[in-house]
């Protein structure tokens, strides 16, 4: 942790987690954050569907759901970043407060509901992004739309000559009914649709997917997923599981992510690994290299932050990368891609 994070955490603990949130983003929009760039190394340099990485670190979807702060985080450590969610129409989200930090768990429980300023505003900052960064943007669908699978075609439409990949996400717990799009019928005549609109795109697709699916579901996903010719799956989002939780903010509604996370997101994980060759990145309660490598022996090619950042601050990205170039030479392995799935058996 930089010696401005150790004063500057603290403080921004101070105020409540969402306004904290746009303080920290207000912060780094005027020059404060890192400015080493992303870490690399032979041995951390990937490639992801077709996506050329200098580390398999990214930045989750929800921490700038506007892409307000695409030029300072690209001077951070992150191999990619991903933005969003972005529905066609601006929409407010679910009443405030709606994000809670769970400081004994590590964690935080928020029920957002794709608040964001809508396509067309983030569109025109995706189209001024920095080049040279591989940035993507979360799909997500409008609270009243008449047809929600639609919306994500739409988004994508607007919004995809400006990315360098997308996410379908259907899994996210705080908009009703959304992770009933994650059913077989349901998920494959939406991707369908998002298909058809990426046509003359050609982007990398992929598809973040609930902690919380049965056995049946993930086979489920891996079949749709391999039909519909993705690019990848992001595994996991948020869960609405609550085992074993200190704070007094445990029982909020919405979806928990951090540090409790961690082993569920993992063992779907490394299931879904043995059901598809579709790359996966891992996502869920990464706060360390170790877990960064885990998820990485556990099947993903690439991982990716967010919860951790609020206890770790920006500067986590690279003790994170630095971590698993050493790891990765510690055990032997060239590349990422190498040490990907090894350690798959001690997950299932």
């Amino acid at each position: 942790m930089s010696t401005l994070e150790k004063i500057a955490l603290p403080l921004l603990r101070r105020f409540d987690p969402e306004t904290a949130h746009g303080l920290a983003l207000k912060a780094l929009g005027t020059g404060l954050g890192p400015r080493s760039g992303p870490v690399t190394s032979d041995r951390l340099r990937t490639t992801l569907a077709g996506l050329d990485l200098p580390n398999p670190v990214g930045l989750a979807a929800g921490f700038d759901k506007n892409a307000e702060a695409l030029t300072p985080l690209s001077r951070a450590a992150f191999g990619f970043i991903e933005v969003g969610a972005a529905t066609p129409r601006a929409q407010p989200g679910n009443p405030k407060p709606r994000l809670f930090r769970l400081t004994e768990d590590a964690a935080a429980i928020n029920r957002f509901g794709f608040n964001n300023q809508g396509m067309e505003a983030i569109a025109a900052r995706l189209a001024k992004r920095p080049q040279g960064h591989v940035v993507g943007l979360n799909l997500g669908a409008n609270k009243d739309s008449d047809d929600r699978a639609a919306d994500f075609a739409t988004v994508l439409a607007h919004c995809g000559p400006h990315v360098d990949f997308a996410t379908v996400n259907v899994s996210s717990p705080n908009t009703e009914k959304l992770r009933d799009l994650q059913g077989k019928a349901a998920l494959g005549a939406l991707l369908d649709g998002v298909m058809r609109a990426n046509e003359a795109l050609g982007l990398p697709i992929f598809l973040k997917i609930a902690p919380d699916l049965t056995p049946q579901d993930i086979a489920d996903v891996a079949e749709v997923a391999t039909t519909a010719k993705l690019a990848g799956i992001i595994t996991t989002n948020t869960t609405l599981d609550r085992t074993g939780l200190r704070s007094p903010h445990a029982q909020e509604a919405g979806g928990l992510s951090g540090r409790p996370l961690f082993e569920k997101s993992t063992r779907v994980l490394a299931h879904l690994s043995t059901l598809t060759d579709l790359p996966l990145i891992g996502v869920g309660g990464v706060a360390s290299a170790e877990q960064a490598y885990a998820k990485i022996r556990a099947g993903a090619s690439a991982v990716q932050l967010y919860t951790g950042l609020v206890y770790g601050g920006l500067s986590l990205a690279n003790d994170i990368a630095t971590g698993l170039d050493a790891l990765l030479q510690r055990d032997g392995f060239a590349s990422v891609a190498e040490a990907v799935g090894t350690g798959r058996a001690d997950w299932l």
